[in-house]
């Protein structure tokens, strides 16, 4: 039986059928679920949703919350809620460490794709280290990193693409609560998914103008022959192979190479398709020009009911915020800024650097604005082709 209940009357052991408020101010990426840690229940009683709906057939009822004695055995914490918090660092003293990650990555991925292209075994030890040292960056700042992922050349577009979306995967999958083991998959998957198109021939792969239906053809064969390039190696597992065939399918089955459709779909491979679209988006490459981080958001948003799945999507937004890192906006006090990283408050109010006043057309000296803490706030997000401003070099970001 369906109840909905006041969220101070939630008690551990009550399977949550549904949150009664917007996915924008809860922390849970799962639709329904049975409230089994006193973690989970603290978050939920701190995001500022007045209701819950309660399924009285799968958890506890109101009447039936715990009596006092156990209460005091339910609250104690479990194993999962005694792990220390991750230190989380400021995001100018991350850059610095996420700068050289960044360059050490290109070096690494570009090496084991010239392996696959040339036919030899893949040698993945260092990218495992690799995704460590990922994993260790984006729990210390994850905007750090990210702010990174758009650089990217037109000679090493398909390196720092995997890298851009390894470090997205990771995110993700601390946003949805995974374990290590998995955020490690998840990281090697996402360096790893393109590798198919080193088989490519390079006048289709960097073709500048429309592709032919002949050549669309050929370039939806890169998974598949990611796959075969994956199999035999004895360092990529389930997760890896899984993400690499198909992070190209789509919800509808509409995608490739199997047209699956819906539950047939992975929820890595639905994780893989949303940060392979989002890095894709927002990077020139040699046939298409960038959209800005809010907009591939937003474009993302109109295609999910057909293409991808609304939670995972609502989790990858919590992950990299509504307005993401490297977004231009203008604020209504008249600034100019660039968002740097996301606050715990809201997904909209990030901290940004100002560097820019419309009001008088110039300069102002640049500094980091946290929006949760002031009264100024976001009014629109911005072309940087139509204020022609060098938006990097003014803000270091």
């Amino acid at each position: 039986m369906l109840k909905k209940i006041k969220v101070q009357d939630v008690r551990l052991g009550m399977f949550i059928h549904e949150l009664c408020g917007s996915w924008i101010y809860h922390p849970f990426w799962k639709k329904a679920f049975e409230l089994i840690d006193q973690k989970d229940l603290k978050a939920l009683q701190e995001c500022g949703i007045a209701e819950v709906t309660i399924d009285t057939a799968k958890g506890l009822d109101v009447e039936a919350a715990p009596t006092a004695s156990n209460k005091k055995e339910a609250a104690i914490p479990t194993a999962e809620s005694q792990k220390k918090a991750e230190p989380r660092i400021p995001f100018q003293e991350e850059i610095h460490n996420a700068r050289k990650l960044h360059a050490k990555s290109k070096k690494i991925v570009s090496f084991i794709f010239r392996e696959a292209r040339l036919g030899n075994a893949l040698q993945v030890e260092e990218a495992i280290s690799l995704v460590e040292e990922i994993t260790q960056s984006v729990s210390r700042n994850s905007s750090a990193l990210l702010s990174l992922s758009r650089l990217k050349s037109r000679d090493d577009h398909a390196y720092m693409h995997s890298v851009a979306v390894s470090t997205l995967m990771i995110a993700l999958g601390k946003q949805m609560g995974m374990e290590k083991d998995t955020l490690r998959s998840l990281g090697m998957a996402g360096l790893l998914h393109d590798i198919g198109k080193m088989m490519v021939p390079d006048d289709v792969l960097n073709k500048p103008g429309k592709l032919t239906d002949v050549e669309f053809e050929i370039i939806k064969t890169h998974s598949q022959r990611g796959w075969e390039i994956l199999k035999p190696c004895h360092d990529v597992d389930d997760i890896m192979l899984d993400v690499c065939l198909h992070h190209h399918e789509r919800m509808d089955g509409t995608g490739y190479p199997r047209k699956l459709s819906g539950e047939a779909i992975s929820v890595f491979a639905r994780m893989g398709a949303i940060c392979d679209v989002y890095d894709a988006m927002t990077s020139d490459s040699c046939y298409k020009k960038a959209i800005s981080p809010a907009d591939a958001i937003r474009k993302i948003a109109e295609l999910q009911s057909r293409y991808f799945d609304q939670t995972v999507f609502h989790a990858f937004v919590k992950a990299i915020g509504i307005y993401p890192t490297g977004t231009l906006v203008k604020l209504k006090s008249g600034r100019l800024a660039v968002v740097a990283e996301q606050t715990a408050k809201s997904l909209t109010t990030p901290i940004v650097k100002v560097f820019f006043s419309t009001k008088v057309n110039e300069p102002i000296f640049p500094e980091l604005v946290d929006l949760s803490k002031l009264p100024d706030s976001i009014a629109s997000v911005e072309n940087p082709d139509n204020w022609k401003l060098d938006v990097k070099a003014m803000t270091g970001i």
